[in-house]
């Protein structure tokens, strides 16, 4: 009878060894924290989908290394405080990875609580110099605003013969604007150009426009600058057309989005823009990536999905080639360059990127490259 019992006993330990054993093994989780509601949640929301998406894509294929990945999404509703807490929440979920965040703004509250808990973060989209040739566990796919500001002074100055510049610029997210207007300042300056004049905002529901446009056409510049998000600069422009519908302007990459020409119509027909996106692309990669993301979200991708795609593979990647107790962030900067989906990602020793950059205008309602 014991031998029986012991032999019954003995057969359920090795089935449940088979049955552990034969179980999904555990996920492994990625996080993503970005602006994805609110007045100007456009960004976010294309980040999370770019996000999701890759890694859609990576499980279809067999996840990574034969485990599936999930997805874990903070909204940081464009609040400091808030997108605090959600990181301490993603570090809570062991995350091996955080997406975003998507401005600089939240990047420069993030980054400190990451850099202590050794949480690798890959931004898609921040750009501030604050956060340039640190030693940190902050990575991102972009280059800095250096790089946009300096094409864009250079295209104003040579090409369309500007010489005095008005600048709108958005306080809510100074870590960024205020690093761009740097940037740009130095850059026109060294061209011999002039700012005559800087109007800083908070931007909000209540942000009067029209008055914002009549102290920036007083100040009689060439064209007017506009550095804040796509929102605000399709709002500035329609004030500022109808008062001259012959003054320029230009905005700063982070205003580049599907909602600018969606929202500002004809008042932001001819805008210049120096960006990181090319929506011309015939890049295989590019365009099987595009097809994709519009089946899956019936919306365009714009350079927020483009870059949190990206983003996410380089983290994917990373995890599937990285060593037995290599940190992540270390897999990615030994291996440096990584697929884009229309150029490399090359990271330098700080996890700073540079990417290719181009002009570009809005014509017919459309991102156009120009030569």
């Amino acid at each position: 009878m014991i031998n029986a019992i012991v032999k019954n006993c003995l057969w359920l330990l090795a089935l449940a060894a088979v049955l552990v054993g034969c179980s999904p093994r555990e996920p492994i989780r990625i996080g993503f924290i970005g602006g994805v509601s609110g007045r100007v949640a456009d960004l976010g929301i294309s980040g999370r989908n770019g996000a999701a998406l890759a890694i859609e894509m990576r499980n279809k294929a067999g996840g990574v290394n034969g485990r599936m990945v999930e997805l874990i999404v903070e909204d940081d509703v464009q609040d400091e405080e808030v997108a605090k807490q959600a990181v301490a929440r993603l570090i809570d979920r062991k995350v091996e990875a955080i997406i975003g965040p998507m401005t600089s703004a939240m990047a420069m509250a993030c980054v400190p609580r990451a850099n202590e808990a050794q949480m690798l973060m890959v931004s898609p989209t921040v750009s501030t110099t604050e956060l340039s040739g640190r030693d940190d566990y902050f990575l991102r796919v972009i280059s800095p605003t250096s790089e946009y500001a300096h094409k864009i002074a250079d295209y104003q100055y040579t090409t369309q013969g500007l010489r005095r510049i008005a600048v709108a610029y958005d306080l809510r997210n100074k870590a960024y604007s205020a690093s761009w207007l740097a940037d740009y300042r130095a850059a026109f300056a060294a061209h011999g150009g002039e700012v005559v004049m800087t109007e800083p905002y908070l931007s909000g529901d209540d942000t009067d426009f029209a008055r914002m446009a009549e102290t920036l056409l007083r100040s009689q510049s060439d064209a007017v600058l506009v550095i804040a998000n796509s929102v605000d600069t399709a709002m500035l422009a329609q004030q500022l057309r109808k008062r001259d519908a012959a003054i320029r302007i230009a905005t700063s990459e982070w205003a580049a989005t599907e909602r600018l020409t969606e929202l500002g119509g004809k008042a932001v027909e001819g805008m210049t823009i120096a960006q990181f996106l090319d929506r011309d692309s015939q890049a295989p990669a590019y365009q099987a990536f595009r097809k994709a993301y519009v089946e899956r979200f019936a919306l365009e991708p714009g350079f927020g999905g483009v870059t949190a795609f990206d983003a996410a593979n380089v983290v994917l990647d990373a995890l599937a080639a990285k060593k037995e107790g290599q940190p992540l962030k270390q897999a990615i900067l030994e291996r440096r360059v990584f697929a884009g989906v229309q150029s490399e990602i090359r990271f330098d020793a700080a996890g700073d990127a540079r990417r290719e950059t181009y002009m570009t205008t809005i014509r017919n309602g459309t991102f156009v490259r120009l030569p």
